[in-house]
Formats: structure tokens, C-alpha cells, sequence
């Protein structure tokens, strides 16, 4: 029982918690911090911290008064430039990813050869992976814009 009245006190007397601090500061310039006076250190007071936090405001998920508005016309005007916008990238996209589509069949039809000192015909397999890697990469790019212009037309209204 007694624990706890002492308890009580000292949460109570937040003046029994703080501490001096002292600061020295060397001939090199280094600073030293301590609970306990070191010599050449001069005492530092320091204002007690707020124990309070100020309200927050409110926010209005509402826009200002003076916030510029868009009629209902206009903005449907808006909406559906863009989705002819996005609907021309889309078309073009397709055409390139088509056409990235076909390079990439001629590259892994087309096999890469040189001839040698001999006179013989051999295979650059590195050279065919890389066009095809290549190409393989370009088909992945336009899927991909493809897929992310889709993406942008099914959030429209």
C-alpha cells in the first residue's frame, strides 16, 4: 500500500525527474555532455517541455470556397477527351505490340551465321539470343503499356 503512495507522489512531481545538465567543450573543439559538472563546463538550462499537444484542425474533406469549379458539362467534355486520347494510345500500342510480335517470330525463325576462314558456315548463337532477348523484351514492353492503357480506360466513368 505504501508502494503505491509513493508512486503516486513521484508521478505526480515531474520536478523530481529532471536532471542537470552540464557541457564542456575541449580545446579541439569536441562537446561533452554530462549529468554530473565536469570542469570547465558551464550549466545548461533548458525550458521544461510542453506536456500538452494543441488540438489538431479538422480537415473538410469538402474543397474551399474559393476552389475553382467544374460544371457537369464540362467535365464529361473532359473525360471523354481523354478517353479518345487513351483510346488512339491503345490503338497504336496494339499496332506496335503486333508489330513487336512479328520481329520477334523473324528473329527466332531467322538463325545468325557467318562463315569461318575454311569456307564453312557456322551458327553466332549469342548473337541469336540476343536479338531474340531483344525482341522478346520489345513484346514485353508494349504488353505491358497495353495493359496499363487498359487499366486507365476501365477507371474512366
Amino acid at each position: 500500500m505504501k508502494l503505491r503512495y509513493l508512486l503516486a507522489v513521484l508521478c505526480a512531481c515531474p520536478v523530481l525527474a529532471q536532471a542537470e545538465i552540464y557541457k564542456a567543450v575541449d580545446a579541439d573543439g569536441h562537446v561533452t555532455y554530462s549529468s554530473t559538472p565536469i570542469k570547465g563546463g558551464k550549466k545548461i538550462i533548458l525550458e521544461p517541455l510542453p506536456t500538452s499537444v494543441p488540438p489538431a484542425r479538422p480537415r473538410s474533406a469538402a474543397s474551399p470556397e474559393d476552389f475553382p469549379r467544374v460544371d457537369g458539362a464540362t467535365q464529361r467534355n473532359r473525360d471523354d477527351a481523354r478517353r479518345k486520347i487513351l483510346e488512339d494510345e491503345l490503338a497504336t500500342e496494339q499496332k506496335l505490340l503486333a508489330d513487336a510480335r512479328q520481329k520477334l517470330q523473324l528473329a527466332e525463325d531467322t538463325p545468325e551465321v557467318y562463315r569461318g576462314k575454311d569456307g564453312k558456315t557456322y551458327r553466332a548463337v549469342a548473337r541469336y539470343e540476343e536479338n531474340v532477348k531483344a525482341a522478346q523484351e520489345e513484346v514485353s514492353l508494349h504488353e505491358k503499356n497495353v495493359e496499363a492503357l487498359k487499366t486507365e480506360l476501365s477507371k474512366l466513368k
